[in-house]
């Protein structure tokens, strides 16, 4: 996952590098609930953004999001 901000790179991770592998975050769902077409698992973020870097989104920032294999979405912030 590649994250960008104003352009700017902010994130660039991979889900190798998570603590939980992306498989055992699905079992363990699955163990407690039927996990649906479209559910949506959430795992948080990498290193990068957020109040722990001091970066915060402005009215107009926009956010690019890649994750390879299945595509990228652009958005304004509106906050």
């Amino acid at each position: 996952m590649r994250l960008w901000v104003n352009g700017e790179l902010r994130q660039d991770e991979s889900t190798a590098d998570m603590i939980c592998p992306v498989d055992q975050l699905i079992a363990a769902a699955s163990s407690v609930v039927t996990l649906e077409p479209g559910d949506v698992i959430a795992t948080g973020t990498p290193a990068g953004v957020g109040a722990g870097q001091g970066h915060f989104l402005r009215h107009g920032d926009v956010v690019r999001v890649t994750i390879d294999g299945l595509g990228d979405i652009t958005n304004p912030s509106w906050t």
